[in-house]
């Protein structure tokens, strides 16, 4: 059976609220639980009017609360801006809350524009440039394994408690990939971001791993995907996403396109040659056809898992899409 899993990024669609994206996130949440799905996670991103989720940690542990099975994650945490020990307290408290059922993914991409992210870290955030020490600091927080002229060696971290969160390194290059397999980690792709070559980075991600953290690896791919009942519909979903990468293209800070909105839009030769540039980050379809093209990728990279991100013109097509692979892929029903 294969494994599908969500990543969530809280969208806002025009004409609605960042509140009613959050509820959207919770009833979303509920539905993926409900039908099988195998986690859970939240993105994290700043500053930006189409997505509005800042604080994954927070989102967590309202879906622990809600759900009963699946597992909730961060897809990720952007760890540059923050102190690996406070990010471990705060997924050891989540844990603590949902036992065996929490997942700490990180990543190194700012999740907005540069001066917002100098806002988020009060002008300290670091680009990156220490994410490897930082995820080797989690490592050591969470396996016990700091070592002794380590700043926070013998400091208690809490809570207190037996159990780990998973730890999950996230990435669109090969960056993300030998990091984890150097660590020993759970790592997953983003095709949705990268869709060109990664299946070399997942492979050599399998070839190089080292077992540590982990003792063999696990590989997730994160696609993103809509589902509809028909061709038909499923090319009326598909013009909300093409304006969308247009407005991205054009580096546009707006709220996600409606269904109207992409029915409205049309294209001039430019616009056209950025949307066909980017048709192979999506993978848009009915059931049948998404369920072949997710099988093939999944095969591609030697996945154990997929992770399905769906951002539609309407919240109702993003809760039927999730129905249908549901139903596609035969997941066993909570």
């Amino acid at each position: 059976m294969t494994l599908l899993s969500v990543l969530d990024q809280s969208p806002v669609i025009a004409g609605h609220t960042a509140a009613d994206a959050i509820a959207a996130t919770v009833e979303l949440a509920q539905l993926a639980d409900d039908l099988g799905y195998t986690r859970y996670w939240c993105a994290e991103h700043h500053g930006l009017l189409g997505v509005c989720n800042p604080a994954p940690e927070v989102m967590l542990a309202r879906l622990g609360s809600v759900t009963q099975r699946i597992r909730i994650g961060s897809g990720g945490i952007m760890l540059p801006y923050y102190s690996p020990f406070k990010v471990a307290e705060q997924f050891m408290m989540l844990e603590a809350l949902f036992p065996g059922r929490v997942d700490l993914g990180v990543g190194r991409a700012p999740g907005g524009d540069m001066r917002t992210a100098q806002a988020v870290a009060a002008g300290a955030y670091n680009r990156g440039d220490q994410f490897t020490q930082q995820v080797q600091d989690l490592v050591g927080l969470m396996d016990g394994t700091l070592a002794a002229d380590h700043l926070a060696h013998g400091v208690v971290l809490q809570p207190q408690i037996d159990t780990r969160p998973q730890l999950w390194v996230l990435g669109s290059s090969d960056f993300g990939g030998t990091l984890a397999a150097q660590l020993g980690l759970r790592f997953s792709f983003a095709h949705f971001i990268n869709a060109h070559f990664g299946h070399l980075v997942a492979h050599a991600y399998r070839d190089t791993f080292q077992p540590g953290h982990e003792a063999k690896p696990y590989l997730a791919c994160a696609v993103f995907a809509i589902c509809a009942d028909t061709e038909a519909e499923a090319a009326d979903l598909e013009k909300a996403v093409d304006l969308r990468r247009v407005q991205m293209a054009y580096g546009l800070n707006a709220p996600i396109p409606s269904l109207e909105q992409g029915r409205a839009q049309e294209y001039g030769e430019r616009e056209q040659i950025v949307i066909d540039r980017e048709k192979p980050r999506s993978v848009i379809g009915t059931p049948e056809s998404v369920a072949e093209r997710l099988l093939a990728l999944k095969d591609s990279f030697r996945a154990d898992e997929l992770i399905v991100l769906t951002v539609a013109g309407s919240y109702a097509a993003r809760l039927r899409s999730y129905e249908l692979l549901a139903e596609a892929f035969q997941l066993p029903r909570n």
